[in-house]
């Protein structure tokens, strides 16, 4: 007999059907005893009359196949139950349980570093499970829409020799007689292939930058959504595929996990227009309306980002906020200069925080080298990444989207870690 899946037991009414997974709940009431199986799609009520069934040695969390026939019960969930016809013990759960993980609830008074110490049985809590198959909706519809748009996937090196962000912030690794690093970012090769004629490039991988912080908003391993495009005008090509891109991904989200937008409570927003407020406006903005000191004229910082997001939503009522023209101090050394000591680099701010960072890119190739000697770079250290300049660059730009930090937006989760499935940051190297 074939297994049937909990999502498609009503289907088959008054049919015996195997169904397998874990024991969700057990629930003895008199003579009946109720018990809650839990599969992948979901979980469904199965009821014991038959006395000969014996299930005291099945403890909560225990792998089971369950033969039964399902019939239709107002009362129980999702409208179906399923007779108990006879029960297998595959696998028994030992005991005691690390924590609670059968109701959403339970999890609120354990501590996130107890959850990530057992990340894989803490997924099995509904509310944790569902921001992961959130963030595989938001991966699989950035890759859909960009796919559709003419961009080329790639699959770029996470071994490399040079930074690409001056050496700052790097994982050292022994690579055999010679130091190397892990990539902070596909910067270098994603410039490189549209030279190399692709034109638009996307990337979806995994970047290390040894930032020695322990916040609710870093990470030193994350989920890096890149594209890059060709033949532009000037960023503002690259932030409209952006918004473009966002609201697909937000219809998708919308589309597909609308079970999990409601186990979270939230509800997604149309994005039509993403208002623009260059950095120093946002700076006097912040200074004008929250009356904070700003300390540094280059970047906001955290407290900055979330004061300029809640004036974005009381000004053009938008979750988002796109920050431009940032000075070329506090850019990587391949942004855009626009000639007065800006840059064509931007950040998008999504409820407080930054979930973007892109600009246009210089494609001139003595341009990139004057500017990576103001950057205090030595050029020989970057012919790789040179050589295709000096044999005609298209105007490029592109962005980079964090996946752990939209994932922990969209859900308004409390702490990066949420989003990530096996969190490396200052502390943690397992599992």
């Amino acid at each position: 007999m074939n297994r049937t899946l909990v999502s498609d037991v009503k289907n088959h009414i008054g049919e015996e059907i195997k169904l397998q997974g874990w024991v969700y709940q057990i629930r003895p009431l008199g003579k009946i005893k109720f018990l809650i199986l839990r599969d992948r799609t979901g979980i469904v009520q199965t009821i014991i009359l038959n006395k000969e069934i014996d299930i005291s040695n099945v403890e909560r969390e225990s792998v089971v196949t369950i033969y039964g026939k399902p019939k239709l019960e107002k009362q129980a969930p999702n409208g179906v139950e399923v007779e108990v016809l006879k029960i297998d013990l595959m696998e028994k759960a030992q005991s005691p349980l690390p924590f609670e993980v059968n109701r959403a609830t339970e999890l609120t008074n354990v501590k996130i570093d107890s959850i990530l110490d057992h990340r894989p049985f803490s997924l099995r809590n509904p509310e944790l499970s569902s921001i992961f198959r959130v963030q595989a909706e938001i991966v699989r519809s950035f890759a859909d829409f960009l796919r559709q748009d003419g961009f080329l996937q790639m699959h770029t090196s996470k071994i490399i020799s040079a930074g690409t962000e001056g050496g700052t912030n790097l994982f050292p690794i022994q690579y055999f007689e010679q130091t190397a690093y892990l990539a902070q970012s596909p910067q270098f090769y994603k410039q490189m292939m549209v030279g190399a004629g692709y034109e638009r490039v996307f990337e979806v991988g995994f970047v290390y930058r040894a930032e020695d912080h322990a916040t609710s908003r870093h990470i030193n391993e994350y989920l890096s959504l890149d594209f890059e495009m060709g033949f532009i005008e000037s960023e503002q090509d690259v932030i409209n595929e952006e918004i473009r891109l966002l609201q697909y991904v937000f219809e998708q989200i919308r589309k597909n996990c609308a079970e999990e937008l409601k186990t979270h409570n939230v509800q997604l927003p149309d994005i039509k227009a993403i208002p623009q407020i260059k950095l120093g406006d946002a700076i006097k903005i912040i200074r004008d309306n929250f009356n904070k000191k700003i300390e540094t004229e280059n970047d906001l910082d955290p407290e900055g980002e979330r004061l300029i997001c809640e004036y974005s939503k009381k000004e053009f009522d938008s979750d988002f906020v796109y920050i431009t023209y940032y000075p070329a101090s506090g850019r990587p050394f391949y942004t855009m200069p626009d000639g007065t000591g800006l840059t064509r680099g931007f950040d998008l701010l999504y409820k407080g925080l930054e979930v973007t960072t892109g600009s246009q890119r210089i494609n001139n190739f003595q341009m990139l080298i004057d500017n990576m000697v103001k950057f205090g770079l030595k050029p020989e250290n970057f012919e790789f990444y040179l050589e295709i300049f000096r044999y005609g660059m298209p105007p490029h730009g592109g962005l980079a989207i964090g996946a752990e930090r939209l994932t922990q937006q969209i859900l308004n989760l409390k702490n990066i870690r949420e989003a990530s499935l096996f969190p490396r940051d200052r502390y943690r190297l397992t599992p």
